[in-house]
C-alpha cells in the first residue's frame, strides 16, 4: 500500500513538472526511476537550471575558484618585514603577521628572544631595542607596567620596548629591532633560552 501511494505521487509530481494538463502515459516513465527523471540539466546560454516544465535560476553562492591577483596583494599586506639584530650585528629577516607580538615572532622564527614571563608583563627578558626612532614613535606609549619592566631591563635606550609588547601593524613595515646583549633573569650564567 504504501509503495502504491509514493508511486502515484510521484506520478502527481511528474504531472506538475510536465506542465499539468498534458497525459503522462505511464509506461514511457515506468523504465525511468523517478529521481533520474528530476535530475536537472543546465541551460548554457542563460545559466538556468531546467526540470521538465520547471525552469530554476541557477546560483552561485559558494566559489572554488583560487584568490585573485587583487586578493593576493591583500594576503603580502597582511605580514610585514622585520629584522632582529643580535648581539653579535647578525640579521635575520622575517615576514610577521599583523596582530602578532615580537616576542612571538622571534619564538616562531627561532630567534633568542627569552621571554621568561610569557608576555605577562612580570619580567624584561624580551627587552628589543628599535634602532629608528622613527619606528619608536609610531608605536603607541608604553604602559606604567612596561615603564616599570623597562626599568629593570639591561642596557635601556631611549628606543627600548618589551618584545611582548610591540604588535605588528602596516605602520611597523621595515623595522628593525635590535636584541640587547643580555637580560636580567635569574637563570644561570650561559643559560640558553628556549622558546616556550
Amino acid at each position: 500500500m504504501l509503495g502504491s501511494r509514493a508511486s502515484r505521487f510521484g506520478l502527481l509530481i511528474l504531472k506538475h513538472l510536465t506542465g499539468g494538463g498534458k497525459s503522462i502515459s505511464t509506461p514511457t516513465y515506468a523504465t525511468r526511476s523517478f529521481s533520474q527523471f528530476l535530475q536537472p540539466r543546465y541551460d548554457q546560454q542563460s545559466g538556468t537550471k531546467l526540470f521538465r516544465g520547471a525552469i530554476f535560476q541557477k546560483h552561485n553562492h559558494f566559489s572554488t575558484t583560487t584568490a585573485s591577483s587583487s586578493d593576493q596583494g591583500t594576503e603580502q599586506k597582511e605580514t610585514i618585514s622585520v629584522t632582529f639584530v643580535d648581539k653579535d650585528g647578525d640579521e635575520k629577516h622575517i615576514k610577521v603577521p599583523i596582530g602578532m607580538s615580537m616576542l612571538e615572532a622571534a619564538h616562531q622564527n627561532d630567534i633568542e628572544l627569552e621571554g621568561a614571563c610569557e608576555g605577562s608583563l612580570a619580567c624584561s627578558t624580551c627587552h628589543v631595542i628599535l634602532m629608528d626612532v622613527e619606528y619608536y614613535n609610531k608605536l603607541e606609549d608604553p604602559t606604567d607596567e612596561e615603564n616599570d619592566m623597562l626599568d629593570l631591563a639591561f642596557g635601556l635606550t631611549e628606543t627600548s620596548r618589551l618584545g611582548c609588547q610591540v604588535i605588528a601593524s602596516p605602520e611597523l613595515d621595515g623595522v628593525r629591532l635590535a636584541i640587547p646583549a643580555a637580560t636580567r633573569n635569574f637563570a644561570v650564567d650561559g643559560y640558553v633560552p628556549k622558546p616556550h
